[in-house]
């Protein structure tokens, strides 16, 4: 079983995330899938959430097909992807169990959707799935927490945010795993009358780089970068987040 379900978070997930550059992250990965794809626009957006990245890739001209675990996510990107005015296939599923696709030319991995899987056996299991439903020279874009922000930030802190909304309170402690964290989630939303209490607990591993690198080569990928993407670190140990771009030779 996957660490994380979504019950209540599709509700309040965008509000929360509203700082996020999304159009920012859609133009690193076009211009990615640009220089080192085959050029196929087939695109398969795994743990697709809300479809933020999945809409503002459709407007950037890319076939997509969202997967996501949470139904309640698949709702609202399929929403959004019928009032932006474009077609495109909602599937829930497993993202380790994949099957029932014609291959894709790029395969994103979003918002550190990969750090949900917290044994390394499910982390190997969702690349080579990835791989095996990637055309020939197709693409994996994904991006993950570091180790320095799941040790040096994430863990014993607490972050709160107080607005007209959406209030939050996050605290965060250490995980069963080596670097693993566990997310106390409690959020209090206005519902137009008075506010909904809502509480959740998220579970994130990390893995370092060349953990992340030996997982994808025993796949079968081959690296092409390694990166900090669009946040621009002057040291990629201590990024935050880290951006993966491996191909299927």
């Amino acid at each position: 079983m996957v660490s994380l379900i979504y019950k209540h978070f599709a509700s309040v997930y965008d509000r929360l995330m509203k700082d996020v550059p999304y159009d920012e992250w859609a133009q690193f990965l076009h211009q990615a899938i640009q220089r080192y794809g085959n050029g196929g626009n087939r695109v398969l957006d795994l743990a697709c959430g809300t479809g933020e990245i999945s809409y503002r890739m459709a407007e950037l001209g890319y076939e997509l097909t969202g997967v996501d675990l949470s139904g309640e996510m698949l709702a609202v990107a399929q929403e959004k992807m019928m009032k932006k005015g474009f077609d495109a296939l909602f599937i829930e599923q497993d993202m380790r169990e994949l099957k029932g696709y014609k291959p894709f030319d790029a395969v994103l991995l979003n918002c550190d959707s990969i750090n949900y899987l917290l044994k390394e056996e499910d982390v190997v299991k969702t690349f080579q799935a990835v791989y095996d439903h990637l055309n020939r020279n197709g693409l994996f874009l994904f991006d993950a927490h570091s180790v320095h922000k799941m040790e040096k930030i994430f863990k014993h802190a607490v972050f709160a945010d107080n607005d007209e909304d959406v209030s939050y309170i996050w605290k965060c402690f250490d995980g069963e795993y080596p670097n693993s964290v566990i997310h106390e989630l409690t959020f209090f939303v206005n519902n137009g009358t008075d506010y909904v209490r809502l509480d959740e607990d998220h579970y994130q591993r990390t893995f370092s780089i060349s953990e992340y690198r030996h997982m994808l080569e025993k796949c079968g990928f081959t690296i092409v970068d390694i990166t900090d993407g669009i946040f621009q670190s002057p040291d990629i140990e201590q990024a935050e987040r880290i951006f993966y771009i491996a191909k299927k030779s």
